[in-house]
């Protein structure tokens, strides 16, 4: 996704650390600020870093972002630049430019710039112009280049790499798209099939939503003042989604906020958003990077990789999805996260033996790229996996059914439902603690504090008595009925360590891994979208109704003693913003709209409630 501001600033502290010589930019780059125009008129302001060796030619490696260029002016080095000190010290001509409309840049920054596929004038202008436009002007006027562009970027720069595929120059010979924003409302950032993630987004448009005048180094303030210790406490005392427009909030002052809560259906807004649409015949080779963690951009990754291998057949399409949260695997190190330790660190074997050799082979013939079509890492069994094709080929797509008595079978031989009320006054929190911006931890977070409310249901299996592993797309299939006329549907996969699991390593007082039931997937389906995300459909109250939807992919192995876990629940806040149980304009909700609803799920014969698994072949 954009990057939150909280996890920019992460990230780029990681990004720090990761540069132990300071002076090695200076000594060994000359910097030079410029502007570049555009076919339409529009100068975007570039920074460029020159290697002062003149000796041998070099390929450029761009980043285009939205969160500024800086340090501007030609005697002001970044401490690092590139997007990993392996690079930085294999030497490129780096480049990096505000784009449209941020920053030092002229013109207007739409969100995700829709892609003109037919441009009949020079004012037909988008992403993928901008680069083309600037990628000519690199290769006309910095000297002792070698003729050949790469492109990266992370999040929100992820998409501009994206964004540079269709229509690209000839020169432009690799693009690595990381954590891509890829489709808005189905999955990325905004939406998740419907369902707005209020959260992020209230926190990251008082960042980034701030309107400016014209080129500016810094946008100042944030659109208002916000602080608070409790995210939950906060959101559930704010009410209704209509009140982030109070004057006390964003009160109209952010275009994209607006558009945010205006477009409340898969329409055109989102639709021409939608950059998956145009990555067809894609001959640029391409390495599209993921963490299984990542909480914000999972889906763009996965689903960005899955449209450029359907629709460029001859493309040379690698993707890499490793166990990082958002944008970590430019860490200096990364070896846990959460209660997971990996046992080796994953950042580091990623830049130096797949994104290093990935752009110095394609822009420098150096070396090679050897690397398999898919290359996995496995939580679980923490090991890295490699694949001719993802998802793989050797998977047996197994259904799991939701039983009676809180039971995962691969039968399905009961009758009868369970049911919960559901409570928008009272949803169920996406975390345990409390924290003031969002818990990066709770994608692999114990699912205890759910297991014991009266508004969750949870069904296992029995303990596994052989290892079993998924690898691949995961499917739910609710049958399920309500009082109301919409709700919410979380999905969650977990697996239920056993009661034997040691401690990790200096636990809190109190702290168990014994019977930790912790978080290996999980999502979000507004109900009233779960035949279209064009058009809405109102449940009939009490009738039995399917709820089916993806969860995004999976590579975990389940071990020997441990179990498979299955939680179902109607809130997930304020990750999620609640729903008022009616079919409705979710933006113009009043207080007294947010109804109790009574949910069940439905188990007999002739309707199954399942799980589809990926389960990989012996």
């Amino acid at each position: 996704m954009k990057l939150l501001i909280s996890g920019l600033l992460i990230f780029c502290s990681l990004s720090s650390i990761a540069q132990n010589d300071n002076n090695f930019v200076k000594e060994n780059f000359i910097k030079m600020d410029t502007v570049i125009q555009m076919r339409d008129g529009k100068k975007l302001y570039t920074i460029i870093y020159m290697p002062k060796d003149n000796s041998v030619t070099y390929p450029f490696l761009m980043e285009r972002t939205p969160y500024s260029s800086a340090p501007y002016g030609d005697t002001n080095y970044s401490k690092r630049i590139g997007p990993n000190p392996t690079l930085m010290k294999e030497k490129y001509i780096f480049v990096y430019q505000d784009v449209r409309g941020r920053y030092m840049s002229e013109g207007i920054n739409l969100e995700v710039t829709p892609y003109i596929p037919v441009k009949k004038s020079k004012s037909d202008v988008d992403e993928s112009s901008d680069t083309y436009d600037t990628v000519e002007w690199l290769l006309k006027n910095i000297k002792n280049n070698n003729g050949r562009v790469g492109l990266y970027g992370i999040s929100y720069p992820g998409f501009y790499a994206t964004a540079s595929l269709p229509g690209a120059h000839p020169a432009i010979r690799a693009v690595s798209p990381q954590a891509p924003i890829t489709d808005e409302f189905a999955g990325d950032d905004v939406n998740h099939n419907g369902a707005f993630f209020l959260m992020d987004n209230f926190n990251f448009m008082n960042y980034y939503g701030k309107e400016r005048k014209g080129p500016v180094k810094d946008y100042g303030s944030q659109v208002f003042s916000f602080n608070t210790k409790d995210m939950y406490d906060f959101f559930l005392r704010l009410g209704p989604v209509k009140n982030t427009q109070s004057e006390k909030y964003f009160n109209n002052k952010s275009t994209i906020w607006n558009e945010y809560l205006q477009h409340d259906t898969y329409d055109e807004y989102w639709k021409s958003r939608n950059i998956r649409n145009h990555l067809k015949n894609i001959t640029v080779p391409t390495l599209v990077v993921g963490g299984w963690f990542d909480a914000e951009d999972l889906f763009g990754a996965l689903k960005t990789y899955q449209t450029i291998e359907k629709g460029s057949a001859k493309n040379k399409n690698f993707l890499v999805m490793g166990p990082w949260t958002h944008g970590a695997w430019e860490s200096k190190e990364w070896k846990q996260f959460a209660t997971h330790d990996f046992g080796s660190n994953t950042s580091k074997y990623f830049q130096d033996s797949l994104e290093a050799t990935f752009f110095n082979y394609y822009l420098k013939d150096k070396g090679s790229f050897t690397a398999s079509e898919a290359t996995v890492f496995e939580t679980g069994s923490n090991k890295w996996t490699s694949y001719p094709s993802w998802p793989p080929a050797n998977v047996v797509q197994t259904d799991f059914y939701l039983n009676a008595q809180q039971k995962i079978t691969t039968n399905n031989e009961t009758t009868g439902f369970d049911e919960y009320v559901s409570d928008p006054n009272k949803p169920v929190p996406y975390t345990s603690g409390f924290y003031g911006s969002r818990n990066n931890d709770y994608m692999a977070e114990d699912q205890r504090f759910a297991f014991m409310r009266p508004d969750v249901l949870s069904y296992e299996t029995a303990e596994l008595t052989e290892d079993l592993t998924l690898t691949g797309e995961i499917t739910a299939d609710l049958q399920v009925s309500i009082t109301g006329t919409d709700a919410d549907f979380i999905v969650k996969l977990i697996d239920v360590l056993p009661q034997n699991e040691p401690n990790f390593k200096n636990a809190p007082r109190g702290f168990q891994m014994a019977g930790y039931q912790r978080l290996v997937r999980a999502e979000v389906m507004r109900g009233k979208f779960r035949n279209s995300l064009e058009k809405p459909e109102a449940f009939l109250p009490g009738v039995v109704t399917q709820v089916k939807f993806s969860l995004n992919d999976v590579a975990h192995t389940f071990k020997k003693g441990h179990k498979l876990m299955v939680q179902v629940q109607s809130s997930w806040f304020p990750l999620v913003d609640r729903n008022p149980q009616q079919s409705m304009y979710i933006a113009a909700a009043e207080a007294h709209d947010f109804k109790k609803a009574t949910i069940r799920l439905y188990h007999d014969a002739e309707h199954k409630s399942k799980i589809t698994l990926p389960v990989q072949k012996k």
